[in-house]
């Protein structure tokens, strides 16, 4: 069994498409622990209803980004975690997790990468008037959205659109994208050993 962590800053949809998947056998992993940088992210609520641990952290309480990524890194380990998933979690993950989770740190993103990374992907395609924007999933590296690409798929923006049409077909796309990727990324771990 591959045991997860989901990093999530905000309302945790995506976090909550991940433990559907895995309740509806889906993804051949456990989701162990939600790691957070916000309190009061809905996300913390979802991870109470399923039963999920979290760690909460303050990154004001640390003098480094290295010294609180010590502190994810144990509590990583005590959960016996194999794999990251970033979901909606909006800080750029360091050198002390990239090197412990090499290759098993991934993340999803509301665009065609490398078109509009960073943050509002969504706002950015919309306001360049683009006629096609979607999702990506890629592994993490010490860049922002510069990490190698695992999976993309296409959102059509009609003319007609506003920009919460746009965000909720990329929505539907993530919720159903993200856990596939997650378990081919999942069979590739069980393959490696």
């Amino acid at each position: 069994m591959v045991n997860i962590a989901v990093f999530a800053s905000g309302s945790g949809s995506n976090f909550e498409a991940v433990v559907r998947a895995e309740k509806e056998g889906n993804i051949d992993g456990k989701v162990k622990l939600l790691v957070t940088d916000n309190q009061d992210a809905y996300a913390v609520e979802r991870a109470i209803a399923h039963d999920i641990p979290v760690f909460c952290f303050n990154p004001r309480q640390f003098n480094s980004k290295a010294e609180f990524e010590k502190e994810i890194l144990t509590k990583l380990q005590e959960s016996g975690i194999d794999l990251i998933v970033l979901a909606g979690y909006m800080r750029l993950i360091g050198s002390t997790l990239l090197e412990a989770y090499e290759n098993r740190i991934l993340n999803i993103h509301p665009s065609l990468l490398p078109a509009f990374p960073g943050l509002d992907a969504v706002g950015q395609a919309f306001d360049a008037k683009v006629k096609v924007t979607g999702v990506t999933i890629h592994y993490v590296d010490s860049g922002m959205d510069t990490g190698p690409i695992i999976t993309q798929e296409p959102v059509k923006i009609d003319s007609r659109d506003t920009k919460e049409d746009v965000q909720k077909r990329i929505q539907r796309v993530e919720h159903s994208l993200y856990p596939a990727t997650i378990q081919a990324v999942i069979e590739q771990i069980k393959r490696s050993g």
